[in-house]
């Protein structure tokens, strides 16, 4: 969905104590930035209007939230919304941040020296054509970016099942275990799971929503962010050659 621009979000943004501008300053450097930096960190990538960190900070002030999106207006509508709430809870908003990103490129934001204790992905894109799916969130190219500073686990929801699917794969190519999977969470749904409009919204559609809990290969934790492209070109090599090598034996014998 086209976001129309809306000449107030960035204003708002910059004048908020709670949205960090330039987030390529802060890599190493996000737990300082809260009240009680000693708190675990969770990260929430893509968070939209902000339904599900505005619900998630107020309700945990043990935890720091750091919450991405690459839209200034869709950040704008989230700063709202968090502020809202705490204001309804009568809290200060000291455990959550929002700012702005790109998170293709979350490894130059991100470090080991930050080693967020969990990662969320809530409905995110499914980018279901060929050409994009590249762009995924849950792409091996995106994972493994995540294991070189993810110090516990990734939450992912989504109601889309071929992404769902297709993430299991990119998990287990990757190297990840997947702890929990679910093709319905709301059969059996956990008491913290925290509902977001998009997750109502695709429940009265009758849509299930797949959710599932993963984590990273320990070896990878700061290590260098592997290129992927030189991966799967190895990968196809060493097919190639086994093709070859069969199809050698087979004329021989």
């Amino acid at each position: 969905m086209r976001i129309r621009h809306k000449a107030w979000a960035r204003p708002e943004i910059a004048a908020s104590d709670i949205c960090k501008d330039n987030a390529f300053a802060w890599q190493g450097k996000w737990r300082s930035q809260f009240a009680r930096p000693e708190q675990p960190l969770y990260i929430e990538l893509g968070c939209g209007k902000g339904g599900w960190v505005s619900q998630a900070a107020v309700s945990r002030p043990g935890i720091n939230f750091l919450a991405l999106d690459i839209k200034s207006e869709m950040l704008a509508m989230a700063r709202r919304k968090t502020d809202a709430a705490f204001a309804a809870a009568g809290r200060a908003t000291d455990n959550v941040l929002l700012s702005i990103l790109n998170i293709e490129r979350i490894s130059e934001v991100l470090s080991p020296a930050d080693a967020p204790d969990r990662i969320y992905i809530n409905f995110c894109n499914p980018w279901p054509k060929m050409s994009h799916k590249k762009r995924r969130l849950t792409h091996p190219r995106q994972l493994g970016q995540y294991a070189s500073f993810l110090r516990g686990e990734l939450h992912f929801k989504t109601d889309d099942a071929d992404l769902f699917s297709e993430s299991k794969e990119y998990f287990a190519e990757c190297g990840w275990e997947i702890l929990t999977a679910t093709d319905d969470l709301h059969a059996d749904e956990p008491a913290d799971n925290i509902r977001t409009e998009h997750e109502n919204m695709f429940t009265e559609m009758g849509l299930p929503i797949h959710f599932l809990i993963a984590r990273p290969p320990a070896d990878a934790f700061g290590q260098p962010v592997p290129d992927y492209d030189a991966v799967v070109k190895a990968q196809r090599a060493r097919k190639r050659n086994e093709v070859q090598h069969e199809q050698g034996i087979s004329l021989a014998e």
